[in-house]
């Protein structure tokens, strides 16, 4: 007999990223992948040269300095707070902690791809609750738990949908769970919401013993390729996650990067600016395309070409053109495309070749 995984790894497929090639075409603008549009601040990019002249020194394995930053930042205590390769590696090592076989996950019908990936590699049986106009049924959610549930994951906002729901249903989301479920808040969006009473998840965390934020470097402050992210949680949670870490998961040029980055106080404030400005655009000029845009609170549009064929066919038109977008069939969204917010250029450009397709 050939040695054997546990019977859940088999049932996992690898997770397939954004592209960032088309064959045979020279310019490619990547829209793909939530990636910031203005790539990383300049601090950070300094930053990771200077650090490379000590590549052969370990980094530090608590990512003091890290989270020192952050806790400034933030208003956090830095106490509270573990540095991951990416919120990725620290949404696994929270599944694989609270979850495993005999456990159940919950999550959102077309939350993000990894939530249930993970899942599924820890041994968890995954329930999809349905929607509602592609947001989140905090009554569904809820109901949807039972004695064997110890994960809720909940994007806010959500990827690829875009939805944002409002503070007092994630409130009452918490209120609705048993005290022995971890809610898990994935903000990864969270610099984009303007929403005025949004709060990404501190003010849950701080308020129990039972719910965790994720946050990420990677989508407003470019730093997608350095894999740096972070959770604010509960102490006895946080406690956990430092001993199933591995212990020197954050290389040190994401560190630097991620210090540095975090002094530049106007890269927010920039970034959501022009976010803001091109998603009005973008969603104005898609519609008057004839499409359906959903409302989104991120740095991307889930976009509604009507049939699968189309949203085919339109993804083929993109990338003859060098613009690539993400497919999503893989959400069950298959009549979509979701569509990073680039820069201004490449807005136009995206505006443009659909237009092409349009009267094609």
């Amino acid at each position: 007999m050939p040695v054997m995984p546990r019977p859940s790894i088999l049932s996992v497929e690898p997770y397939v990223g954004g592209e960032s090639k088309v064959p045979g075409v020279n310019r490619i603008v990547k829209l793909s992948s939530n990636e910031g549009a203005f790539g990383p601040p300049p601090a950070a990019v300094q930053a990771i040269a200077e650090a490379a002249r000590e590549a052969h020194r370990y980094p530090d394995g608590g990512a003091t300095a890290l989270r020192d930053a952050i806790g400034r930042y933030h208003g956090l205590d830095p106490a509270r707070i573990v540095t991951g390769n990416g919120s990725d590696e620290l949404l696994a090592l929270l599944i694989l902690a609270y979850g495993g076989e005999g456990t159940e996950l919950v999550m959102s019908a077309h939350g993000f791809l990894m939530y249930e990936l993970t899942g599924r590699w820890a041994g968890c049986s995954i329930i999809k609750v349905p929607e509602k106009d592609l947001a989140a049924d905090v009554d569904g959610l809820i109901a949807a738990c039972g004695p064997r549930t110890r994960l809720v994951i909940l994007a806010n906002p959500n990827n690829p949908t875009g939805a944002l729901l409002p503070q007092s249903e994630v409130n009452r989301l918490r209120a609705g769970l048993r005290e022995d479920i971890l809610l898990i808040l994935d903000s990864a969006y969270a610099e984009y919401v303007e929403a005025p009473d949004y709060d990404p998840g501190q003010a849950l965390v701080d308020a129990g013993s039972n719910t965790v934020m994720t946050r990420t470097f990677s989508k407003v402050w470019g730093l997608g390729g350095m894999r740096l992210g972070w959770c604010y949680g509960p102490a006895a949670i946080i406690d956990v996650l430092n001993r199933v870490r591995g212990p020197f998961n954050v290389n040190a040029s994401a560190m630097a990067a991620g210090i540095a980055a975090l002094t530049d106080a106007d890269w927010v404030k920039k970034s959501v600016v022009h976010n803001s400005e091109w998603r009005a655009k973008m969603t104005q000029g898609l519609e008057k395309l004839g499409l359906k845009v959903h409302p989104s609170h991120g740095n991307f549009l889930l976009v509604d070409f009507g049939s699968a064929e189309r949203a085919k066919a339109a993804d083929a038109h993109l990338r003859s053109r060098g613009l690539i977008v993400r497919g999503v069939a893989v959400y069950a969204l298959p009549t979509c495309l979701r569509i990073t917010i680039g820069n201004a250029e490449e807005c136009v450009m995206v505006l443009d070749a659909l237009a092409e397709f349009r009267h094609a």
